[in-house]
């Protein structure tokens, strides 16, 4: 049986709200029995965006991960509710505005946060991914409709085939360990959960620097050689896709004229390591990074 599903695309996210804004347009003093109670005019937003910053300037980017119901197949609201909170045969859980009510205790059995409490009307409520809309013929909910970049996809596919195309697409959950099983998928989660190691490269002192393009920049860690890249035009080079407090890199930057450099860091957040200037003297002193610290040493 085909179910649905959500994709999100944390790379093509620009925080405009459109989601956000179209879900309180759809819900924000409209009652539909059966399917939700009205989102409240203040706070209790059902469909959310956290922000995270990496790096340091010059370096640095933002990254949006909009975050709301997951659907999830071992939803623990469902086990929680007795009967309040339904998982529907299309994937879609459904919290009933009457049966619910005064359950305020089921908002702690969401481990993603995403369910909301509704002072007003004493109900817990989440992002019901417009089912009452989909019953109509609608062939997405508004969230994805409104999303001018397609960050957000809604898709109805059977199970395998939903399992083949996040193997394929590289599709990850939050919180994969918890067994919840959600049905919002995540593409480029890394911009949001995971560091990069960035740097210049520049030949020259003073007035006379220039920066360096073309020049090999391979990253190691703990001996194993993980990545290798070109400068680009500006000198930048950049590692992105590695854990936190992930340990030990090194780095080791070569240019067929003005010479070689290498760098060691010990990772915590992501870190941009500032200029690197290249040296024809390998005897030359080099410099060894971290996220909080830095030192000189000779190699």
């Amino acid at each position: 049986m085909k179910k649905w599903n959500l994709i999100v695309d944390v790379e093509r996210c620009h925080n405009c709200g459109n989601c956000v804004l179209a879900n309180q347009d759809e819900h924000v003093d409209n009652n539909y029995p059966g399917y939700a109670a009205p989102q409240p005019h203040q706070g209790g937003a059902w469909i959310r965006i956290e922000t995270v910053a990496r790096g340091t300037p010059p370096m640095v980017d933002a990254a949006h991960l909009p975050t709301l119901c997951n659907h999830c197949d071992n939803a623990p609201c469902v086990v929680a509710g007795g009967g309040a909170v339904k998982k529907r045969a299309d994937g879609i859980v459904i919290v009933d505005p009457l049966l619910a009510k005064g359950r305020k205790d089921l908002l702690t059995t969401c481990p993603y946060g995403a369910m909301h409490w509704n002072e007003e009307l004493d109900v817990p409520q989440i992002w019901i991914f417009d089912a009452h809309l989909l019953d109509q013929g609608w062939k997405e909910p508004r969230c994805s409709q409104v999303c001018p970049t397609g960050a957000l996809q809604a898709v109805k596919m059977s199970d395998e085939e939903m399992r083949i195309r996040a193997k394929t697409e590289g599709l990850e959950v939050l919180q994969d360990a918890l067994n919840t099983r959600p049905r919002v998928y995540y593409r480029n989660l890394y911009r949001h959960s995971r560091c990069f190691i960035g740097g210049s490269v520049a030949y020259g002192i003073g007035e006379a620097s220039e920066c360096v393009s073309g020049a090999t920049v391979t990253l190691s860690h703990d001996g194993e050689r993980l990545q290798q890249v070109l400068t680009d035009g500006f000198g930048d080079f950049k590692f992105d896709n590695l854990a936190r407090n992930s340990g030990r890199y090194r780095l080791d930057i070569e240019h067929a004229v003005f010479g070689r450099a290498s760098r060691e860091t010990k990772l915590s957040e992501s870190l941009y390591l500032g200029v690197i200037r290249l040296d024809s003297n390998p005897s030359a002193p080099q410099e060894v990074f971290s996220s909080s610290t830095l030192e000189l040493h000779h190699a």
